[in-house]
């Protein structure tokens, strides 16, 4: 056989070399079929008996995590069995078996096909994911009802040594990668799957190469192939020549040997040659979070993304969850975080993101109803979500964080909301940080041209690269056809970015970047010269963009930063910052 590669989405760093183990999804083989009225029932029985076992078998895996699983396990295992238990997924398809008489398996799959299309319109890259765990969920009760459970490579040697595996699928859901833990699984390779998926959170927490989002990975590859995952590169090598497999291992092993060394740098302080302090913080979804950003080194959280906390409801009045829950939850990471400063963002969902199956989707979903403008325009939703924050700033430090602010009006209306939830709380005789810092996501080149309407009453100011460089180029980021023009090192890209952290230091307020590109170690002497002191970035990312901090002298890297600021021609910006690592 020849050798070939494929191209994909990178999503967790490194060098994996082992052989091909393919997992085939149980929905490609479900068979559809109509039953007599005499056996209904008995088809109802069987979906039910087969998601119970999935609730036990998910039950069980959570109860037998292993103490070194990172948190994140125990949180999405927790998201699928919310999934399982909603009367959406877990009742709707026993209707479908009674009204339509499908057999069990098309009923489950129709229902499941019909919640994942729901999700299709959704602008928000790392929202719309979230369609995977609905995904995965149904798939593993299909499993049940066919028969078709995972099977993984064994030996009758227990002292035999099996080759390190690369687990090739469509999909694969957190809760399995658990069964890999002790079977050799070294990387994975999916056809689905995208930079947010919780699979892709998950290996970037486990540090396990990985490639997503392939299409045709399955199809392609066959059992026991040789295959590489280059988890910078994005590429998969099937079948590799002697010669590329060699050099392939030399530079596993060099990689090895890198973050050994990376390791060591955990608590140092993040401080560049020339003496200059920089504050590395870290992204999370979750409370359980905060564990693995404290162990990597973080200062503090720099985004707290709190609409997970609403996604996966069922409908009707009482799918937001309470003040009580939402407080827990923010307390919890207040807690974790050990006194270390916790920035809360505040919902970040809309008509792009309904919450809701039957809410309609707008028609431009990027430039409507969305963040905080859904907030304002849900002034109920707003004040929980507001007066639990505020509750557990009383715990330790919080930031409260507004997204998607482009306008004067929206920024005072904003601090009247967050003025009545104080007098909320002070009414009901509940405690909370009066003068807990307000500030504003700086995502929108309105905002980035108006600085001085957000300085004159804000506290901080946070950059979100990821919309800002959308917008400012006016791509779909995760649309395949113009994905090619997302690009941060646009002139135009740069001198957003440099001007907000410019305002910021001239005021004399803090500025941070908590998009992708805080996390990408050939962008970071750019961000120092430019003057950031604020990095927020994935826990994983965190020791290695410390290495270059404390590798970087800003007295050389300014004056080469104001030049690569002044033109306006790409590959002379591409080759600056080329040189810039280098020096």
């Amino acid at each position: 056989m020849a050798s070939f590669t494929l191209h994909g989405i990178p999503v967790s760093r490194g060098i994996a070399i082992g052989r091909a183990h393919l997992l085939r999804p149980a929905a490609r083989d479900v068979k559809h079929y109509l039953i007599s009225e005499e056996k209904v029932e008995a088809e109802v029985v069987r979906l039910t008996d087969a998601i119970a076992a999935v609730n036990r078998e998910l039950q069980a895996v959570r109860r037998d995590l292993p103490a070194d699983a990172p948190s994140e396990l125990a949180a999405f295992i927790d998201v699928h069995a919310l999934i399982l238990a909603d009367p959406i997924v877990a009742t709707e398809p026993l209707k479908i078996i009674r009204n339509r008489h499908y057999n069990a398996e098309w009923a489950w799959l129709t229902q499941i096909d019909e919640l994942s299309a729901q999700f299709d319109e959704i602008e928000d890259a790392y929202l719309r994911e979230r369609k995977n765990d609905i995904r995965q969920v149904g798939e593993r009760v299909l499993k049940f009802l066919t028969g078709t459970a995972s099977t993984f490579p064994t030996s009758s040697d227990p002292l035999e040594e099996l080759p390190q595996m690369i687990v090739v699928a469509h999909d694969i859901s957190p809760a399995d990668m658990l069964q890999f833990r002790d079977r050799a699984f070294v990387g994975f390779v999916t056809d689905l799957g995208g930079q947010n998926s919780h699979t892709a959170i998950v290996a970037r927490s486990l540090d396990i190469p990985a490639v997503v989002g392939m299409s045709t990975a399955c199809s392609l590859i066959c059992e026991d192939d040789w295959v590489i995952i280059d988890g910078d590169a994005g590429i998969v090598i099937v079948d590799p020549a002697p010669v590329v497999l060699e050099q392939y291992r030399e530079v596993q092993s060099q990689l090895i040997r890198e973050r050994k060394k990376l390791g060591k740098l955990k608590k140092t302080p993040a401080v560049t040659k020339d003496g200059t302090r920089i504050h590395l913080l870290a992204n999370i979804e979750l409370p359980e979070d905060c564990s693995p950003a404290v162990e990597a080194g973080a200062v503090g959280v720099g985004l707290f993304r709190s609409e997970f906390l609403f996604m996966g409801r069922a409908g009707g009045p009482h799918r937001l969850p309470s003040e009580d829950e939402q407080f827990e939850s923010y307390r919890k990471a207040v807690v974790l975080m050990k006194g270390r400063p916790v920035t809360i963002r505040t919902l970040d969902v809309g008509a792009d993101k309904p919450l809701d199956k039957d809410e309609e989707t707008a028609l431009n979903p990027a430039l409507g109803l969305r963040a905080i403008r859904y907030c304002l325009a849900e002034p109920q939703m707003f004040l929980t979500q507001l007066r639990a924050i505020l509750r557990a700033s009383a715990y330790g430090p919080i930031n409260l964080l507004i997204p998607m602010l482009a306008h004067a009006f929206e920024i005072d209306q904003t601090l009247l909301f967050i003025d009545q939830a104080k007098q909320q709380l002070r009414d009901a005789k509940k405690k909370f940080d009066p003068n807990i810092p307000v500030g504003a996501m700086i995502e929108i080149p309105a905002a980035a041209l108006t600085l001085p309407l957000f300085i004159k009453r804000l506290n901080f100011l946070s950059i979100g690269t990821n919309d800002l460089i959308q917008y400012t180029l006016a791509i779909d980021r995760v649309d395949h056809e113009v994905a090619h023009l997302y690009n941060p090192l646009h002139p135009a890209v740069l001198y957003l970015l440099s001007t907000t952290i410019a305002a910021g230091a001239k005021a004399g307020i803090p500025v941070a970047v908590c998009g992708e590109v805080a996390g990408d170690t050939k962008l970071t002497r750019l961000l120092l010269g430019m003057g950031l002191r604020e990095f927020s970035m994935h826990p994983a990312q965190l020791l290695s963009v410390k290495q270059e901090i404390l590798n970087s002298d800003l007295d050389q890297i300014e004056p080469q930063v104001k030049k690569i600021l002044k033109t306006f021609d790409s590959a002379a910006i591409a080759d600056g910052v080329e040189r810039l690592r280098a020096s």
